[in-house]
């Protein structure tokens, strides 16, 4: 029997996340992004004389850095996240297998076994949620300014600013990455992924 000509067409691929996910991390990446664009413009001379308008990027700075966390906290609501945010927290001999097949640079499928997320997202999961936290504890040093000694903002201003351009090239590494990657982009997108790719890419996971 042929399907009724109303009837929807069947989604292509595998489901890989929900729009809760996918709304937490457009979101992030949206607050993230006013982060290091503000930022940017507060530090390089040439942009903060482009731009002007100083006190209004404090004050973007200030909100959406506080905002950051929101989303993800908001997140946790969702069953779905609340399961990636445990995989991302396990590590397996399978991750170890990937470390050194990168660091051999070994390009085999084969040689780099992955579930859900490989170790390079593991470590990146974990070293920017710590990064981010870090960030909000010196930004609120600096702030209230008058409630801690000078020393303790001399030192939350030195690790606030060497931390922020850190985490300014580990992202553009992580968008390089992205962008090389269309397919990990449709999953974000949309939330399947073709199963070639999945096979190929993260051959453990069993969605």
């Amino acid at each position: 029997m042929s399907p009724r000509p109303d009837a929807p067409a069947p989604r292509k691929g595998l489901p890989r996340f929900t729009p809760a996910e996918r709304w937490v991390h457009r979101t992030t990446a949206v607050l993230m992004g006013v982060c290091v664009a503000t930022a940017a413009c507060l530090y390089i001379p040439e942009l903060a004389q482009l731009v002007g308008r100083r006190a209004l990027l404090v004050r973007l700075h200030e909100l959406s850095g506080l905002a950051l966390p929101v989303p993800l906290l908001t997140g946790l609501a969702s069953r779905a996240l609340r399961a990636d945010l445990g995989r991302l927290n396990r590590f397996g001999p399978h991750d170890r297998r990937w470390l050194r097949a990168v660091l051999r640079r070994d390009r085999r499928p084969s040689a780099r076994p992955s579930a859900k997320f490989n170790a390079g997202q593991k470590i990146y999961a974990a070293w920017i949620a710590g990064a981010t936290l870090v960030m909000l504890g010196t930004g609120l040093l600096m702030w209230f300014t008058h409630l801690t000694p000078l020393r303790w903002r001399t030192g939350a201003t030195f690790v606030h600013d060497w931390l922020a351009l850190t985490v300014g090239i580990v992202l553009a590494g992580h968008i390089g990455m992205a962008l090389a990657d269309p397919e990990a982009r449709r999953g974000l997108r949309t939330g399947r992924v073709s199963r070639e790719w999945a096979e190929r890419e993260h051959p453990l996971w069993r969605p």
